[in-house]
């Protein structure tokens, strides 16, 4: 096991002693499931992309099972640096896969895009060797990673992003989790709500305005899509909050099922919410997924 997952055992087995809450969550954590780290899912512009597992060590039948994006702007950010994270997700009883993926610094724009749908291929692909239920799959991050979420779950493969691990069929998850990721690319690249972070991830791009309408999740908005809830502070200095509003009605114009959960006064990150906010945001999710038949109260018995 390396040092960055060792810390998550020993972060998980102490986050109850801060709060003189039970150790009987963590501990549970630790005994249900188990971490397979560092697998490379695809290799890429020299670079070989990893995904870690936390998978149920013991279960009779496939389970149900997030895959984590981190966010950091496409540019920074590490899946470890998320650990904390995708604990809420695995004490509703859910695997969860964690993804890390290209940055602007090793293959600018679209190549994140391209890596994390090679991961939702590969957990698939893979999903009878570590008990992944493939009707169960929902698509989880924040911030980039929020985007990323969105864009695994809704390009179709006619939009050629899928080069990097062709397959013959389209790739679906049940459900998409959205933290503050930005749906509309090209609004951050120039005037009022331009962001640093976007025009590094295009760099100099000669068609740099079209590779960012291709990787903008707003543009592939669809009826049939998989249910979506996006959590979004309306003081988002980061990811403007207009951008979680517009796709909210592009969805509803279309009649894809989504909820848009509003955190007043939240901005970007660790500020997104305060420790009420937050644990009212993973309520809402497990009631999302709950009613989109993602989880059953058997399957969620441990509360986050």
């Amino acid at each position: 096991m390396t040092r960055a997952l060792r810390t998550v055992v020993l972060l998980g087995s102490f986050v109850g002693v801060a709060h003189a809450q039970s150790l009987d969550g963590p501990a549970r954590l630790e005994t249900d499931f188990r971490i397979v780290p560092n697998i490379t899912y695809v290799t890429a512009s020299g670079y070989e992309a990893k995904l870690d597992l936390y998978v149920r060590r013991s279960a009779s039948v496939p389970q149900p099972t997030v895959i984590f994006i981190h966010g950091g702007g496409w540019t920074g950010g590490t899946k470890e640096g998320r650990t904390l994270a995708i604990q809420p997700y695995l004490a509703m009883g859910l695997n969860v896969v964690n993804v890390e993926y290209r940055l602007a610094k090793i293959a600018l724009a679209p190549a994140a895009v391209e890596d994390c749908r090679c991961a939702l291929r590969w957990v698939i692909g893979h999903a009878k060797e570590y008990g992944i239920d493939v009707r169960k799959l929902v698509v989880a991050g924040d911030s980039a990673g929020g985007h990323l979420a969105l864009t695994t779950a809704f390009l179709p493969s006619s939009a050629g992003l899928d080069r990097e691990c062709p397959g013959a069929d389209d790739l679906q998850v049940a459900a998409v989790v959205n933290w503050y990721g930005i749906t509309d690319v090209n609004e951050l690249l120039d005037g009022a709500n331009m962001r640093a972070y976007a025009v590094a991830w295009l760099g100099s791009l000669p068609n740099r305005e079209e590779v960012a309408r291709r990787v903008s999740p707003l543009t592939y908005v669809r009826a049939g899509l998989p249910p979506v809830l996006t959590i979004h502070g309306d003081a988002d200095p980061t990811v403007p909050y207009a951008q979680a509003q517009r796709l909210q009605r592009a969805l509803n114009d279309v009649a894809v099922a989504n909820e848009l959960l509003t955190i007043p006064g939240g901005k970007h990150g660790a500020d997104c919410c305060n420790l009420e906010q937050r644990a009212n945001a993973y309520k809402t999710i497990q009631t999302f997924l709950r009613k989109h038949g993602v989880l059953t109260p058997a399957a969620s018995s441990s509360q986050p």
